[in-house]
């Protein structure tokens, strides 16, 4: 096909919009993609023009889109470029719209986990809390005569294991010692 395919660097301008009739799911959010280049008089970078682009997506991706972004991150979207133009009381007015087909965080600018999804997620998206983060690793070390933290995750696993132990665990018998989280300054 002719098609305009482009890819587009930028940042999430709009929190996405998540809709899921009868003919299949679909997100769309707003991309500000801004131009940048080195301006020798200044000796430093400059922003140029910023343009915007509405993007969409359908079916599996608008789910994964949706549970995935915010407003201000830094993505990738490749897809098919549609312009629209429209006169409306005498002016005239254009829009560039992208039917995605992939988009990504950008890595060059931050850090990303990556959670493959299954087919059963995808009834479940309807919910779309924010995306919270998985707790992270405590890679600090604790002050001298005290037990390292123990993460949300950590004591989840002992609640649902029964190894909630209200005393302490005889020494040498493997039981887990429940320690109680310190506060890392």
């Amino acid at each position: 096909m002719n098609e305009t395919m482009i890819c587009a660097v930028g940042n999430v301008a709009t929190q996405p919009l998540y809709r899921d009739p009868a003919s299949g799911a679909s997100a769309r959010f707003r991309l500000a993609v801004t131009s940048r280049y080195w301006d020798r008089e200044k000796s430093a970078w400059t922003d140029g023009h910023t343009n915007f682009f509405t993007v969409w997506a359908n079916r599996q991706l608008a789910a994964n889109a949706m549970a995935s972004l915010n407003v201000g991150d830094p993505v990738i979207v490749q897809g098919r470029l549609k312009v629209r133009t429209e006169t409306r009381d005498g002016a005239t007015r254009t829009w560039a719209d992208v039917d995605a087909v992939a988009i990504g965080h950008d890595l060059a600018r931050g850090t990303a986990a990556f959670r493959r999804s299954s087919r059963a997620d995808a009834g479940a998206a309807a919910s779309f809390a924010p995306a919270s983060a998985p707790p992270e690793p405590s890679w600090e070390t604790p002050p001298p005569g005290r037990p390292p933290a123990r993460t949300d995750a950590e004591e989840a696993n002992d609640a649902a294991a029964g190894a909630d132990a209200a005393e302490p665990a005889a020494a040498g018998t493997g039981a887990r010692e429940r320690r109680e989280p310190v506060a890392v300054t």
